[in-house]
């Protein structure tokens, strides 16, 4: 049987510690996005390309950001905005709940976080990270 049943994706901030990260869930993720990997072309067209086709090869790829929105709670979710504060990129993870646990790490700035209180619905927040350099999969 082909696909994955995404419940119990988790998505891991690490606390910074050296040499050994400890990673912490990020509690009641209800959407996640994996980072959307993108690459830039360069056009190497040329006089002499063949038949008139324009030609390009790769060039830098972005790897994307990464989106989750959460059931928010102020007493688990706003240390959050001190991720938000920083300059510098923290490291998160996602864990598929496939039999591998494969997991997706990255370290990341925290671009969006926008909290929603409705009255007549749940709390909930997106986030946003903008993963900086290459994300590993294993």
């Amino acid at each position: 049987m082909a696909g994955m049943d995404g419940f119990g994706t988790k998505l891991l901030r690490g606390d910074g510690v050296t040499p050994t990260e400890g990673f912490e869930e990020i509690a009641d993720v209800t959407n996640l996005s994996a980072p959307g990997l993108s690459r830039e072309t360069i056009d190497v067209t040329s006089h002499g390309s063949e038949d008139g086709w324009m030609e390009f090869i790769g060039g830098l790829k972005d790897p994307g950001e990464v989106s989750a929105d959460i059931n928010y709670q102020p007493d688990k979710h706003d240390l959050l905005v001190g991720d938000f504060e920083d300059t510098a990129p923290r490291n998160y993870k996602i864990v598929f709940p496939d039999e591998a646990a494969t997991e997706w790490a990255f370290p990341a700035i925290l671009t969006g976080f926008e909290p929603e209180t409705p009255y007549d619905d749940k709390a909930t927040a997106a986030l946003t990270l903008k993963v900086s350099g290459k994300p590993v999969i294993t």
